[in-house]
């Protein structure tokens, strides 16, 4: 179950900042077609934060609809409020997502028992499987290991996106759940040593440029080919830094304009459109990997 390469996929945006719904479906396919594993729909990536409760459900039926059944589909239904997460959470339930994915809650930094009753109560909200998604770097909260194991007990808790970068933290989490829990990975640049260590896959942001690509290092690291999985990630590693050189989903949105998947880079403020020496380098990437002309 979720296993592989799953793009942590943006939200397109016209130019009045509203969702571009064709662009939607021209990234869906473009995944499709590079075989992707699966779409992680409106997370952090897809601007959750600043998308409101009904645009949020529109973004993930819609995302749903245009997948019809090729590929799995999870759903972001964080908030830092509980009863908030758990009502994304209730409204996504019967559009036929394959799962959910919900974060530990920012700015408020509960305690790690607060961390708990609020993930259990959003798998109580549900029939299906919720990851657990921890991102200090962005929530300032960090769920450790014996939180994660404690949460593992739960039926509709199946796994984690590790986004720490720290293969220590894997090995620690890896030794308290069950084998068949989920370990992804969330940080790119250390996917590959995280796939190494015994992780089942990654949701990526440089899936968004180059899916191919993380979906073949991600099936040779489950097939123990981890040369071509090292290989693999080696020639894409100068993408996996240039898209976080401004704040997600800044960098993967201007490479997709410039690649002409998406018509508009547009972000939703506060997020902006990038500077123009960091545009300057993420151009220069795509030419070298021939990606852009």
């Amino acid at each position: 179950m979720f296993k592989g390469s799953y793009v942590a996929l943006v939200t397109p945006m016209d130019e009045q900042g509203n969702v571009d719904y064709q662009d939607l479906e021209a990234c869906i396919e473009f995944h499709v077609e590079n075989k992707t594993d699966g779409i992680v729909s409106v997370g952090t990536t897809g601007e959750s934060a600043t998308l409101p409760f009904k645009e949020h459900v529109d973004v993930v039926k819609s995302t749903v609809d245009i997948v019809a059944g090729r590929i799995p589909v999870i759903a972001g239904s964080g908030a830092n409020s509980t009863s908030e997460a758990v009502f994304l959470t209730e409204q996504m339930e019967a559009l036929g997502v394959d799962g959910f994915l919900s974060v530990v809650p920012y700015y408020n930094k509960p305690q790690q028992a607060g961390m708990v009753a609020h993930f259990e109560a959003v798998a109580d909200a549900t029939s299906k499987p919720v990851l657990l998604y921890n991102v200090p770097g962005r929530t300032v909260a960090d769920m450790l290991p014996a939180t994660v194991a404690q949460l593992a007990k739960h039926p509709n808790i199946v796994g984690l996106k590790d986004a720490t970068g720290d293969i220590q933290r894997l090995k620690q989490t890896q030794a308290l759940v069950p084998d068949d829990f989920v370990l992804l990975s969330g940080d790119d640049g250390s996917s590959c040593e995280f796939l190494e260590a015994g992780g089942h896959g990654v949701i990526s942001v440089t899936a968004n440029i180059v899916p191919k690509a993380m979906a073949e290092m991600c099936k040779s690291a489950l097939n123990n080919d981890f040369e071509a999985c090292r290989r693999i990630d080696a020639s894409i590693e100068k993408l996996h830094h240039a898209l976080f050189i401004e704040p997600n989903p800044v960098m993967p949105k201007w490479a997709l304009y410039k690649m002409q998947i998406m018509k508009s880079a547009m972000l939703r403020l506060p997020m902006v459109l990038p500077e123009l020496a960091s545009k300057k380098v993420l151009e220069d990437i795509l030419i070298e990997y021939g990606l852009t002309k």
